[in-house]
């Protein structure tokens, strides 16, 4: 055994006190007491392989857990425990090796490194366990701990998309201004993906559509031959909805407050599109803004200049371009220089750019930030058990080409709508995917579209 009882030189003290931290043991080791040093060291190279075979070979199992709250709260245990047990070998070691009493600047000197060792393993510890932490709170706050209902049966075996093969969402664009009563859902699009492949196609539905037929039950009896507004000074569109149904319990019976419009606008669209709708997220456009400036711009290609900001501050010009949050709420809502059309269009590529460029990485690194925009910005029905698997399913969705079918002029006539036609396409949308299109042939606007060649 090594002798130590007259202490080290301040540069062995350092040497072996960082290389401890290291690798758990060398301290240990180098002093003589080979048994705990060496299985301190196969404990330390035990943890290290286990915790890259699991970020390398099973990811996406990974990052599953991460939106379980119940692991969530073994990963903040875990982490909490490794910080504890990581600054305990460095301060055993540092004890085992630091130089003698009488040296007091040199012990001194040795005693602050160490500190400093145990706060750089402190800090990124504890980090990570204070992002489980958000995301812990963020999956409680903002997903419903109700069974997942509709979509799948669940079972016994973990599979969440059981007996179903196609995910049906409802998204929601709300927006609210000081000068008109309530909310109105401006932006309308229903998400079909296919579970096994991530295939999707985005249906459209423009916020002007008129005698929108409505829901068996109460709604039909108060509109039985299509909506028609609450009174003359709404004009009876379906962007109305929404509103209608917060304002009339009776219309959505049993349904709590802040609910009843998100049931209502389900029911409505999947019987006009002829689909199961089986959950919706919505989101508030300014909030929206925020969600964007959290993950740090988005990039999108805008085809012709665009008025920014509600009194002409400015001009988003032509060209591929990142966007700050206020100019990406600009992009999707401007209808200067167009239609309420073509600010369709230019919401599905938005939706397209955000779905690519939200890289896990761009995600963590601001998501203190972008956890507290979703709370404030998005509600939904998604339940908590759906996420580990709409985590593997956006895998796959963003591998693959979005289409998007809007069903808006010359398609349909928004103030005399054909609903069967619109079934119709649907179905036959999403009964077979599109062939490739020949060089030069621009693609049917009555067809599915690829958001990828249509938004450059």
């Amino acid at each position: 055994m090594r002798d130590d009882s007259t202490g080290h030189g301040l540069a062995a003290s350092l040497a072996l006190t960082l290389g401890s931290a290291l690798l758990w043991g060398f301290a240990h080791v180098w002093t003589g007491r080979t048994k705990v040093g060496l299985t301190l060291m196969a404990l330390f190279l035990t943890l290290n392989v286990a915790a890259l075979t699991v970020i390398t070979l099973f990811r996406t199992e990974l990052l599953t857990l991460i939106v379980q709250p119940r692991w969530l709260i073994v990963l903040m245990a875990v982490l909490i425990a490794l910080a504890l047990g990581w600054i305990a070998v460095i301060v055993r070691s540092y004890q085992l090796v630091r130089p003698p009493v009488h040296r007091r600047f040199a012990r001194g000197a040795a005693a602050a490194v160490a500190g400093l060792v145990c706060l750089a393993i402190t800090v990124p510890l504890a980090y990570a366990a204070h992002l489980a932490h958000v995301s812990r709170d963020l999956v409680t706050t903002l997903f419903t701990a109700a069974p997942a209902g509709p979509v799948g049966e669940g079972g016994g075996d973990g599979d969440p998309w059981k007996g179903t093969s196609r995910l049906n969402l409802l998204l929601i664009g709300a927006d609210a201004a000081p000068n008109r009563y309530g909310v109105r859902t401006d932006s309308i699009t229903l998400a079909s993906i296919d579970i096994e492949s991530g295939h999707t196609v985005l249906f459209g539905l423009p916020r002007n559509l008129q005698s929108v037929p409505m829901p068996a039950g109460p709604a039909r009896q108060w509109f039985p031959f299509g909506f028609t507004g609450d009174g003359p000074q709404t004009p009876g569109l379906l962007n109305e909805i929404y509103q209608f149904a917060e304002d009339h319990p009776e219309v959505v019976p049993g349904v709590a407050n802040g609910r009843r419009g998100t049931t209502l606008l389900k029911s409505t669209v999947g019987d006009m599109l002829g689909l199961d709708v089986d959950h919706y997220a919505m989101i508030d456009m300014k909030g929206f803004s925020k969600v964007i400036d959290a993950m740090g711009g988005v990039t999108v290609t805008v085809k012709e200049p665009i008025t920014y900001g509600r009194y002409n501050e400015g001009l988003i010009p032509a060209g591929t371009r990142k966007l700050s949050g206020a100019q990406a709420l600009w992009y999707g809502r401007s209808r200067t220089y167009g239609d309420d059309y073509v600010r369709m269009g230019r919401q599905k590529c938005l939706i397209n750019a955000v779905v690519k460029q939200a890289e896990p990485l761009t995600v963590l690194r601001s998501f203190d930030r972008l956890a507290g925009a979703a709370k404030g910005a998005i509600s939904t029905d998604l339940p908590q058990e759906l996420l580990p698997g709409l985590v593997d399913l956006a895998h796959r969705v963003k591998e693959t080409k979005i289409k998007s079918l809007q069903f808006v002029p010359p398609l349909i006539n928004t103030a005399d709508p054909d609903y069967n036609l619109i079934k119709d396409k649907v179905a036959a949308a999403l009964a077979t995917r599109s062939a490739p299109k020949s060089p030069g042939v621009s693609p049917s606007p009555h067809e599915p579209v690829s958001l990828d060649a249509a938004c450059r």
